[in-house]
């Protein structure tokens, strides 16, 4: 994972033992629209101290709301271009019809009239390009890396298919029972399937309770749908939801003017989600998944914060999920090394538009175990509540996680990729100097802080695994 490695929700978790999908706009800080080159250089060549990217980042927006996002990088001859559309299963808040940002994560390599299929492929091989994207709740992601000198027919493919996407109803249908069989596959993992139950249980209205893949029931029926599927293509393909994100051997007039060139027509659209706002927890849930098929499993699920890159809170939580499961935590040597009690223990916090969960996760050699497994992690948890945590440790890991990262931004396409995860939370691509240089400011009583508030029982939902049923669990 070219973002933050150590970063870890549960999904991330199960994500180490199974295969996840990845086959195939909230207000943000822009510069005003028709902002100048000049303009956009200025804030581009601001001063590099204590970024984690040291490279200038150029933005600039079209009149139709289109952000467009430059990067020069020293990679003769290559190019990252990464189109970045904020939806995802957070935006499916329709009742029935849920799994349809994914499914277009499919149907957007379906082809146009000017670019089907094959001659799709074709230019790509043309230009020695690769493509592919992937889905989140909170975004999809349409990327490519290719030769530079062919940037212009690189603009040209994606604009079609972002601005002219024409498939028949067969060829929907067709998408619709590949996306059911990619489910199928990915809910044959024991962990995928207490994955879905858990969000089921510990979401009460926001669209987080579902995943990426959508309801089972909804993608059943996502080949009588074809209708509604023209209609979320025409809501959020829209340039008022897209971000282009250019990495490598370029100037930002170079990729404003492709840019203007080739997106300048696409109509801004007027669709806003209304996603609603989760309620409080009141107080722990559980749910279990019977199987004596694979090792006994338990997930502790907090309800976290959304990502914000002007608050503490995240960052406290990047570091605290690093002093209490990282391999080379206290935790971790005793459960794992010592008393050999769990195969392995992780969590963290993953980020979100909305809030969401911190996951906590351990495998564990013997179901009876269980109890005192969920009594350790809650009591190293308690432990920093109590009595914070060493200073060394703590000056260790938050150097660890800035420039562990530093180093992992090393070619265009991680670097475009990161950008478009911060671009995703916020739309603001320089949320990633924004969070990161809150790494330097968090201190032991921020660490109190953020378990005082976000462990708490009442927003605890538990997942457990074992033969058992749920009464002979937790």
């Amino acid at each position: 994972m070219p973002l933050n490695v150590l970063r870890i929700s549960s999904l991330l978790v199960i994500s180490l033992l199974v295969a996840c999908s990845d086959n195939s706009p909230v207000e943000s800080n822009l510069p005003p629209a028709n902002a100048s080159v000049a303009a956009d250089s200025v804030a581009g060549t601001a001063s590099a101290v204590n970024k984690i990217l040291p490279n200038p980042i150029y933005q600039h927006q079209l009149a139709n709301g289109l952000n467009v996002v430059t990067v020069p990088f020293e990679s003769p001859g290559t190019v990252a271009f990464y189109t970045v559309v904020r939806v995802g299963a957070r935006d499916e808040v329709e009742e029935g019809v849920t799994g349809f940002a994914h499914f277009f994560e499919h149907m957007m390599f379906r082809g146009t009239d000017r670019y089907p299929t094959e001659a799709y492929a074709d230019a790509l091989k043309s230009v020695g390009a690769s493509a592919n994207a992937n889905t989140s709740n909170d975004r999809t992601v349409y990327h490519m890396t290719g030769n530079v000198e062919r940037l212009d027919l690189m603009f040209e493919l994606e604009s079609d298919r972002m601005m002219n996407l024409n498939y028949s109803e067969h060829d929907f249908r067709t998408e619709a029972g590949a996306v059911k069989g990619e489910y199928t596959k990915n809910f044959a993992s024991p962990y995928q399937q207490l994955d879905e139950m858990m969000r089921d249980t510990a979401f009460d209205e926001h669209t987080y309770k579902h995943t990426t893949m959508g309801f089972f029931d909804d993608i059943v029926d996502m080949p009588n749908q074809y209708e509604y599927s023209l209609q979320f293509f025409n809501r959020f393909y829209r340039p008022e939801y897209a971000s282009l994100v250019v990495v490598g051997d370029v100037t930002p007039e170079q990729v404003n003017d492709l840019a203007e060139t080739y997106y300048g027509d696409w109509e801004r659209g007027s669709y806003i989600s209304n996603v609603p706002v989760e309620p409080a927890q009141t107080e722990t849930r559980r749910v279990h998944l019977s199987n004596g098929g694979i090792p006994p499993h338990i997930s502790l699920n907090y309800k976290g914060p959304a990502f914000n890159d002007s608050e503490i809170d995240m960052p406290a939580l990047d570091v605290l999920s690093q002093i209490l499961f990282a391999n080379t935590s206290p935790l971790y040597r005793k459960l794992v090394l010592e008393e050999q009690k769990v195969r392995f223990v992780g969590g963290g916090a993953g980020d979100s538009r909305d809030p969401s969960l911190f996951s906590i996760d351990a495998s564990l050699i013997d179901k009876a175990d269980m109890q005192y497994v969920k009594d350790e992690i809650v009591k190293a948890i308690d432990a920093v509540r109590t009595d914070g945590v060493d200073l060394a440790t703590l000056s260790n890991v938050k150097s660890n996680l800035k420039y562990g990262f530093a180093m992992s931004i090393d070619n265009p396409a991680a670097i475009a990729n990161s950008l478009a995860h911060y671009i995703m939370l916020t739309g603001e691509p320089e949320s990633i100097n924004r969070l990161y240089a809150q790494y330097d400011k968090v201190t032991v009583d921020d660490l109190k802080n953020v378990v005082a508030k976000y462990f708490v029982e009442s927003g605890l939902t538990i997942a457990t695994i074992s033969e058992d049923d749920a009464s002979g669990v937790l």
